[in-house]
């Protein structure tokens, strides 16, 4: 744990619980960014990155709008179409991100599923883990295709990155009751 630590990553691999996690701090005072959604309002039409994903991926535009479903078809399937939207969203997701936190007097924890992205290099990193099964059937369950879900769980840092990287780990292998008693203890850490 890093004492006097303000500014906190909340990663973890798809299905691990991160997004609850988020909830429950937010739910509990702490404030929260979800990148997710900045990495949807980046897409919007007229932001910053709509136009040159319309461009580099036109089948992926529905009735002016990019369709999200169809753009992770492409990416989560080649590494390469990954990184090169990667490459043109993130210096726009990462710059909404410092913006909004600049402001903050308070801790942060944004949820992201990246590790150490560089505009939150000195940033400590909690993570949310799940075994890699458990992770499975969680995605599944949400309603993604099991072949979907693994596709995605490959494209992300493995658990061991994820915990290697780890200031903070905050286990989700159990119940719901048992996550929330280990985000309260979280919460009065931060």
């Amino acid at each position: 744990m890093i004492r006097g630590q303000r500014r906190w990553l909340l990663g973890g691999g798809i299905g691990s619980g991160k997004s609850v996690v988020r909830a429950l701090l937010e739910r509990s005072g702490v404030r929260t960014v979800d990148a997710d959604s900045v990495g949807h309002a980046v897409l919007e039409p007229g932001a910053e990155a709509y136009e040159v994903v319309a461009e580099q991926w036109p089948r992926v535009v529905r009735e002016g709008r990019i369709d999200r479903g169809l753009l992770a078809e492409i990416v989560f399937d080649d590494t390469a179409e990954l990184r090169r939207l990667e490459a043109i969203t993130h210096p726009y997701i990462f710059g909404r991100i410092q913006r909004l936190v600049e402001g903050f007097d308070t801790s942060v924890v944004v949820e992201i599923p990246l590790l150490r992205p560089a505009f939150a290099s000195d940033w400590g990193q909690i993570v949310v883990d799940s075994d890699d099964e458990t992770r499975l059937e969680r995605a599944v369950a949400r309603g993604l295709d099991r072949e979907d879900a693994v596709a995605r769980m490959k494209a992300q840092p493995t658990r061991q990155a994820w915990l290697s990287a780890a200031d903070l780990v905050i286990p989700n292998h159990r119940s719901l009751r048992d996550l929330e008693e280990t985000v309260a203890q979280v919460v009065e850490l931060l």
